[in-house]
Order: C-alpha cells, then sequence, then structure tokens
C-alpha cells in the first residue's frame, strides 16, 4: 500500500504534525508513504514533495489579494505535480489543507475524478464547503449553506483587497469538490461533521477521527522556565496559537490583564514582534515557536491554559495542555469544548470574562497538582497520537480491501 498525502506544510503547526505522524506510523508498518507540500521547509520527514516554488506562492497570493481567486492560481505546479503523483501511483491519496495558496483546486479535483481510487479528505477548517472563509460561525453567517455572496469576511484569510469573489468562488468549489466517486471525509470534530453534513459536501460519507499528539514528548515536564522569567511565586495563565486575532481570542486576554491580580500573570504564545510591542506589562510575550520541547516546557510550567478562540475545529493545543497536566478554560463553541469535562477544566459561555474570572481563582485556590493525574489520564486514555493513527490505519485498509 502507499499512501500519499498532500497538505500546506509538512512537519510544522498542528496539521503538518498530524501529517508526519500518519508518515511515520505508515514507513513503520512497511508501506510506501509520501507527503506532498506547498509552504516552508519540511521538517522531520523524508519523501517529500515540494508543489511549485515561493514564486509560485507569491503569484497565487497577488491573485488573492487583487480578485479573491484563493485556489484557482498555481496552475502550472499543480500541472507538474500531477505528473509526479501518476509516477509515485498511490493507493489512497489523503488530503488535508489544500488551501494555503499552492495548490490549483479545478486541476486537482479533475485528475482526482480520474484517479479512480480512494480519497481521503481531512478537514481541519470550513474553507472546504464556503466561498471564501475558513470560519464563518463567530461573524453568524451561514449563506455557506445555500450559496455565498458578499462576503463578511473578504479582509480575513484568504485576504482579497477589492474584489468579493465568493459567489463565484462557492459555485466552483461545489462543481469541483462534489461528484467524487470514491472519497470519504474525515473531521477532527463531531461539530465540523455536522456542518458539513449540511453543506454541498453531505454527499460524501463522513467519520470522525479525533486529532492525537505524541504523548512521549506532551508530558509534564521540568524545566526553568518559572526561574527564566522570575515567576517562581506567579499563578500562570497560558494562551497559545500560531496566530493570534479577534477569533483565537486576542482581545480576551488583553480584557483579561486588566482584571488578574500581582501575583498572577498571562503568557502568550504565537504572537508577532508587533503585537509583542503593545502588550499590557503583565503579559508576558512570545513569538511562535516550532521548538516542541520549550513548549512541553511552557504547557508544563502553567497553572491553567485558558483557550478563548470565537470558533475552533478540534484545537491540538488542548490536547497538548492536558497531555502536560494543565487544566483547560474554553469558550462553549465549536470543536473547542469536546476535550473537556468537568474533571480536566471548565467551559464558560463566549466572552464571559466574568465566569473565566470564577473558574481561574477556583483552579489557582484548588492548586495545579489537584489537576495533573486527571488531565494526563484523559490525554492517555483518548488523545494519544496512537490511537489517532489506528483509526486511520484502519480506514486506509478498510478502503483498499474494498
Amino acid at each position: 500500500m502507499k499512501v500519499l498525502q498532500i497538505n500546506s506544510v509538512c512537519g510544522i503547526g498542528s496539521t503538518g504534525r498530524i501529517a508526519i505522524d500518519i508518515h511515520n506510523s505508515l514507513i513503520e508498518r512497511g508501506f510506501g508513504s509520501y507527503i506532498a507540500f506547498g509552504r516552508d521547509m519540511p521538517r522531520n520527514c523524508n519523501n517529500t514533495i515540494r508543489i511549485g516554488t515561493k514564486f509560485d506562492n507569491y503569484t497565487h497570493v497577488v491573485l488573492t489579494r487583487l480578485f479573491d481567486r484563493h485556489g484557482f492560481g498555481s496552475k502550472k505546479a499543480t500541472q507538474e505535480f500531477i505528473k509526479k503523483i501518476e509516477k509515485i501511483n498511490p493507493d489512497i491519496i489523503h488530503l488535508h489543507n489544500i488551501h494555503g495558496y499552492y495548490l490549483n483546486i479545478e486541476i486537482l479535483f479533475k485528475y482526482l475524478k480520474k484517479f479512480d481510487k480512494p480519497v481521503i479528505w481531512t478537514l481541519h477548517d470550513c474553507w472546504a464547503f464556503t466561498g471564501h472563509c475558513s470560519y464563518f460561525d463567530y461573524v453568524g453567517c451561514d449563506k455557506w449553506k445555500i450559496g455565498c455572496k458578499n462576503c463578511p469576511q473578504k479582509n480575513k484569510y484568504p485576504k482579497s483587497l477589492f474584489i468579493d469573489n465568493s459567489k463565484q468562488n462557492y459555485e466552483k468549489k461545489k462543481e469541483n469538490f462534489t461528484g467524487l466517486k470514491n472519497m470519504i471525509i474525515v473531521t477532527p470534530s463531531v461539530w465540523l461533521s455536522n456542518l458539513v453534513k449540511q453543506s454541498f459536501l453531505k454527499e460524501y460519507p463522513i467519520k470522525v477521527i479525533n486529532n492525537g499528539i505524541d504523548l512521549d514528548i506532551f508530558k509534564p515536564t521540568k524545566s526553568d522556565f518559572r526561574k527564566k522569567f522570575n515567576l517562581e511565586d506567579k499563578f500562570i495563565i497560558l494562551g497559545v496559537a500560531n496566530i493570534w486575532g479577534k477569533r483565537k481570542g486576542y482581545d480576551y486576554f488583553v480584557e483579561l490583564s486588566n482584571r488578574i491580580k500581582k501575583d498572577e500573570v498571562i503568557v502568550m504564545v504565537g504572537l508577532t514582534d508587533k503585537q509583542k510591542k503593545q502588550l499590557p506589562k503583565n503579559i508576558i510575550g512570545m513569538t511562535r515557536t516550532n521548538n516542541v520541547k520549550e513548549l512541553v516546557e511552557i504547557y508544563s510550567a502553567s497553572d491553567v491554559f485558558v483557550n478563548p478562540t470565537l470558533e475552533d475545529n478540534f484545537p491540538t493545543v488542548n490536547l497538548e495542555a492536558l497531555a502536560c497536566g494543565t487544566p483547560v478554560i474554553t469558550f462553549n463553541i465549536g470543536g473547542s469544548v469536546e476535550c473537556i469535562d468537568d474533571y480536566v477544566g471548565f467551559i464558560i459561555e463566549k466572552g464571559d470574562i466574568n465566569e473565566m474570572i470564577k473558574v481561574l481563582r477556583k483552579i489557582k485556590n484548588l492548586k495545579k497538582d489537584y489537576y495533573i493525574k486527571k488531565c494526563r489520564n484523559t490525554a492517555e486514555s483518548l488523545y494519544s497520537k496512537e490511537v489517532m493513527l489506528g483509526e486511520y490505519i484502519n480506514l486506509y485498509n478498510s478502503l483498499i480491501s474494498k
């Protein structure tokens, strides 16, 4: 069995790490595995295929910024990539994020419809069934159910500066993404699977496979993080994101900083240099890190992980915090709540800072030791990468046997 995965990145970010874990699991079992990616440098992986070049990425970005045509650039890069697929001749093609300024969806899906072998598409967000955005719930938009137009998020990822092409994009996506005879959709959360069932992708079978993480890496770990930042007597409130913005809850951390006590401090990881300079004094800002060891040390040193995201699929940051023994607070939205129960954290209503303060103080009074074992047990029983990988391997085998 040979599997080709396609994702925007390889070995970095949550989707890149998932692709790598699947790749390594296939190799260990003696199967053939390849990862095709479109941006940045691959990490910790052999058998990689770069789709296009940086120049191709830039031209695709320009096409998106000027004409709102994300997913319809990179024609030559995609045509060249199709030739490489034919040489590999995989038994299964596994799609992840096919957005990200590196693939032409019309050329790719025209080929997939001729491919006549199983295709798996793991959706990590909602981009596949909208005319523009990757998330829409927190702005209260449901146009995607019948047909996008007049997009309220034209200036959000994938950002368009002038033209709103959401109506045509929606129609083109529907035309290209439907009618594939042998495709199954995987979602990491029940929340996203329910959205897919309401979209034009509802013709496909849907399977929920929760994201999983490496519990040999993400585990309670001692470090000098507290000493290094002079936080030895502080109650540390942690936030982690790849990109901090309104959807990820940046504004709530700023508001929270005005309400915490002197022996409490906020640490935010994943900020830009510009955002760091604008932070209140009681927030310690750090830029994005691909150093997993450093990230584990920060999770472990913190007393609580706060994820005030306004919409998310099944955030791996929640799982990583739990695996490191750190309780989680999140808003009652999307798939962010699906890994949280009364033993490992708190679910609060969206935007309720007063309730957030109450549960923060409750965790503070109980002390982190009360939660460490409970959080770790939940991660071990439900969210190890072995559980996730086992489900994907079983899925591959079932598709091949058919």
